[in-house]
């Protein structure tokens, strides 16, 4: 009993330790963020001028932007700090695999950002704004413009980066590409209703933002079966040679 405690009290101070890491990454981050919020600000705006409301407004904007430049950059380095976490569980073959999952979770963020923004926010934007062009003047807040950015980028962000999450779980054995079969259909409807909700209300809008989504699904579930297929083959090789022994 003693020595389950011990362990326990090892692994907790293992997490503590990573969650420090990952807090300090974050603030490090978000001061950089800060310092650099007037570029990244006039790179989104150019030399359009949104308008404020009052002076906490402007230091909403700052916090905003460096936040989300906070979490940009925090991503890697709480994925590597996972791995480093659960890295004493994996067998040697496991952990070359898994840690190449590191870099491709960031980049699947940045391509999620990427769609977000270059796809669906500006169809988004130019619906809404065309369809009250002749009952309203629009003049847009700066608060409520980047506001209306993150909702449009961030949860694409996480989204883009099922696949990755996908074969990370299916190679520690938390799930595998049947059980992401039998959910397929119940996986479909939320993903449609995620798509519906954050998009004007017509056709062809829906029809953009879900085809990538359930592509991502497919995706996922070929990942999962390729992994899981890989660490079978570990496995059973693992208990011939310890057969052999």
């Amino acid at each position: 009993m003693a020595d389950k405690e011990l362990n326990l009290v090892d692994h907790l101070e293992e997490l503590r330790k990573r969650i420090i890491i990952s807090a300090l990454s974050f603030v490090v981050f978000f001061i950089v963020g800060f310092i650099y919020v007037d570029d990244i600000y006039r790179w989104f705006v150019g030399d359009t001028k949104l308008m404020v409301l009052g002076p906490s407004d402007i230091m909403w904007i700052y916090f905003m932007i460096a936040t989300v430049i906070a979490v940009v950059g925090t991503i890697p380095v709480l994925a590597l700090q996972i791995w480093l976490f659960v890295k004493p569980a994996l067998r040697p073959k496991e952990r070359k695999i898994t840690l190449s999952y590191v870099p491709a979770l960031f980049f699947l963020f940045l391509m999620g950002l990427s769609f977000g923004y270059f796809v669906i926010f500006p169809m988004v934007l130019k619906f809404l704004v065309n369809m009250g062009q002749d009952m309203f003047v629009t003049n847009f807040t700066a608060e409520r413009y980047f506001s209306f950015i993150m909702n449009m980028t961030l949860p694409f962000g996480v989204l883009f980066e099922l696949p990755v999450v996908v074969m990370f779980l299916t190679s520690l054995g938390i799930i595998n590409p049947f059980v992401l079969g039998k959910v397929r259909k119940y996986a479909y409807f939320v993903l449609i209703i995620i798509a519906v909700v954050i998009t004007p209300p017509d056709f062809m809008s829906d029809f953009v933002v879900t085809l990538p989504l359930l592509l991502l699904y497919e995706i996922s579930i070929n990942l999962s079966k390729f992994v899981y297929r890989k660490r079978m083959r570990n496995l059973q090789q693992e208990e011939e040679e310890i057969i052999e022994v």
